[in-house]
Formats: C-alpha cells, structure tokens, sequence
C-alpha cells in the first residue's frame, strides 16, 4: 500500500506530538514536513478544501486528530479578508499554497496578568508569505497578529497546523487594550 503526502504528515505530526512535545520543538520538527506537503498539496486536496466565503476567510477542515492533539485545516483568503487581532494558544505551522498572505504582528507592551482588561499592544513587523513559505508560532508569549489579504492582491490559500483542536482564540481590540475568547463554528 503507497502512503499518502497527507497520511504521511499526520504521521509524522502524530510521532511528535504523542509525547507533548515541546511547542519550539514541535514547529522546529514540521515546518520542513509542511514544507513538503505544500508542494503535493494537489495530490490531496479536493474542491471542498478551496471553498470560500465572500463575508470572511473560509476555514475548510482537512483532518482532527482523535485525541484532539492537533488539526489541519486549509484557509483561503479572497482579497480584502482578514482575521481579527487574535493569537492561538497554541504552537502552529502554516504553509502558502496558492498567493500572498500578510500578516501584520503585535508586541505585548504590558505585562500578561492573565486579565482581559489593560493590555497594551504595539504594531510590530510585516511578513509577505508568498507561495511555498512556511511559518511557525509557539505560545507564551502568544503569538499576537493579524493576517489576511489587501482588497488589491488575489486570493490566497494557506494549511494551517494547530498544536490542538482549533474552536477558539483570543481576539483584541487593540484600542480598548481588552482581550476576549472567540468560538469558532464547526467546519
């Protein structure tokens, strides 16, 4: 029997995080996996994993893992979308599959009491993560950002890795300097 690019990634993904691994440890061992699985990602992507909204990014469900240890999911980002400020509480890896994601990142200026309240954030740099660029995120400190496409770019499509089952985050309102926690629907 042939393994699948996809079979053997959730694999791989499963070897590493059986032990809980570490979450620097973790993206440090399969962001080269994603880099791979981005370049056959024809060979195991249907038309339901490119399926887009015209209201918001669209979140198209690849693979749960039973032990809710981690989840695959495939975005695609039409021009002008873009997630709220939010972080993931988690580690992660994403690889471009198809244009140019930006992703605008925030520096916590105050310190983390654990309050949703008196959160100070600063804009930080800009990343242009064109097709075949991989990315990776570990928590504490919480990666803060914002990504999505500007209305003048074409679509994207990015495969995203969460170290857990992806139906929440952190979401902030950069302004008010609160935190508040987001659910996401069931893909």
């Amino acid at each position: 029997m042939t393994t699948t690019a996809l079979e053997a990634f959730i694999s791989n993904v499963v070897s590493h995080t059986q032990g809980r691994c570490d979450s620097a440890d973790c993206v440090l061992a399969l962001a080269p996996a994603m880099l791979e699985l981005i370049d056959k990602a024809a060979t195991f992507l249907g038309p339901q994993h490119y399926l887009s909204n015209p209201e918001h990014y669209a979140r198209n469900l690849v693979y749960n893992a039973p032990d809710a240890s981690f989840s695959l999911y495939v975005l695609v980002w039409l021009p002008g979308q873009w997630t709220p400020v939010h972080d993931h509480g988690s580690w992660g890896v994403v690889g471009v599959i198809e244009g140019v994601l930006e992703e605008r990142n925030y520096v916590r200026i105050s310190s983390d009491t654990g309050a949703d309240e008196g959160i100070e954030l600063a804009r930080g740099g800009v990343l242009l993560l064109g097709r075949g660029a991989v990315t990776s995120f570990v928590p504490n400190p919480d990666h803060i950002h914002v990504t999505g496409v500007p209305s003048d770019r074409p679509r994207a499509v990015s495969l995203h890795l969460y170290g857990r089952m992806m139906t929440s985050f952190n979401t902030y309102d950069v302004f008010a300097g609160t935190r508040s926690r987001a659910t996401l629907e069931s893909p």
